[in-house]
């Protein structure tokens, strides 16, 4: 019975359409077939063409969620089996963006930039546009030299790189710095049937020492990219997962290697408020030969090391939880042992406060009984004679008093 309702309250949550209709494609549909409908589309609907429409946004998210789907082999054959129950829904989060909002949000998001956590943005729909009919002003790179500038917020200046068989064959590295610390992505696109430039990848800046830097690399073998949003994200969570989880942010590349002929890049200006300073160059890493092996052997020990840490993370979960079972009861015992040595405290106190009062109360009433026979005082004293010597002072002064006393009567029976 609980099965069952847990099954209709998931389906129920996620109601989704099929992937290949909401991109208008057959299933039996070429990756390229689909990644041009899904150029078109996500264009069609994007936040930036449809800012009075607020359905777009959610087709929007519909057509990227699709595309996310028949884009990668696996998950693309996991559904084609069984549908969205065979995809991890915790893998299919959404990329948040915030690069189109509105300007009290885009503060917010400059501020949390600030605060160290890195926020995705996507590219312009303007620039994508362009880009994909084919009306961007291309500027030549060739290989071995750099061109500096300054690019807009928001927008695009793009590269062209032609590359001879002998370059490809070697490898190449586009890479973009930028001294002033902007903040900026570099883009590579590739042909599109149409004759323009559909988005293949993207690369965020990030901050090296005192420069905001980012580099694509055409090794011939495969190449990753370190996605740091992944460790932000689990920091946020939880600080002890973020870094068992700082290894998972490496991604391989989609392309790890480029023909001969012109490839075009292009630099896109990711600051929220101010222009991007930048300097772009293309090397042939021919001369960087044991460099690029350096790179291979570190990454795959990385890749190795990040399986060791899935391992050993089960292991550490395990020993917390049993250390903080272990702790819990130390903390208990602790209050239990206390407890019972202040009860006994108590038991003991009640014998040693109630003992003190019964004397003081027996010296009381003996007091009381002295103050009330003081005529008797006399007789008393004159019949004990142990108590008279048993302190030397009380009795010289009693014996004085009396004395004086008496004096003083026979004076004045003598007056």
């Amino acid at each position: 019975m609980g099965t069952n309702s847990k099954l209709e309250g998931t389906s129920a949550a996620a109601i989704r359409r099929d992937p290949y209709e909401v991109l208008s494609v057959s299933r039996d549909s070429t990756d390229q077939e689909i990644k041009t409908a899904y150029r078109k589309l996500a264009l069609k609907y994007h936040p930036d063409k449809n800012t009075n429409n607020p359905e777009a946004s959610e087709h929007f998210k519909e057509v990227a969620f699709s595309y996310s789907i028949l884009s990668d082999p696996e998950k693309r054959r996991q559904y084609d089996n069984a549908g969205f129950e065979a995809l991890d829904a915790d893998a299919m989060d959404m990329e948040i963006d915030l690069s189109n909002l509105g300007t009290v949000n885009t503060m917010f998001a400059a501020l949390f930039s600030k605060l160290g956590v890195p926020i995705k943005t996507t590219i312009s729909a303007n620039v994508l546009e362009e880009a994909l009919n084919g009306t961007v002003t291309v500027k030549p790179l060739p290989i071995g030299t750099s061109v500096s500038g300054k690019v807009e917020k928001q927008c695009a200046h793009f590269f062209g790189v032609t590359i001879s068989e002998q370059q490809a064959e070697s490898g190449i590295v586009v890479r973009v710095t930028s001294t002033a610390q902007s903040k900026f992505k570099l883009l590579y696109f590739e042909q599109d049937a149409n004759g323009g430039y559909g988005l293949a990848l993207q690369e965020d800046s990030e901050k090296t020492g005192k420069i905001t830097s980012a580099g694509m690399y055409f090794l011939h073998f495969q190449v990753y990219r370190m996605d740091s949003t992944l460790n932000a994200l689990a920091m946020a969570k939880d600080p002890e997962a973020a870094f068992f989880k700082r290894l998972e942010g490496l991604q391989p590349c989609e392309v790890s290697q480029l023909k001969a002929g012109t490839h075009i890049f292009a630099v896109y200006g990711d600051n929220f408020f101010k222009t991007a300073t930048y300097t772009i160059e293309a090397l042939c890493i021919r001369s960087y030969e044991d460099t690029t092996e350096k790179l291979k052997e570190i990454e795959v020990q990385i890749l190795r090391k990040r399986n060791e840490l899935r391992q050993f993370e089960t292991e550490y979960r395990k020993a917390l939880q049993r250390f903080q079972e272990v702790t819990n009861r130390y903390t208990q015992e602790k209050q239990s042992v206390d407890e019972l040595l202040k009860q006994r405290d108590n038991i003991h106190s009640s014998f040693t406060i109630t003992k003190p009062n019964n004397i003081i109360v027996g010296g009381g009433s003996g007091t009381t009984n002295g103050s009330t026979s003081k005529n008797s005082g006399e007789d008393s004293n004159a019949e004990s004679p142990m108590e008279d010597g048993g302190s030397d002072g009380k009795d010289k002064s009693g014996k004085k008093k009396w004395f004086n006393l008496n004096l003083k009567g026979s004076d004045k029976k003598l007056g």
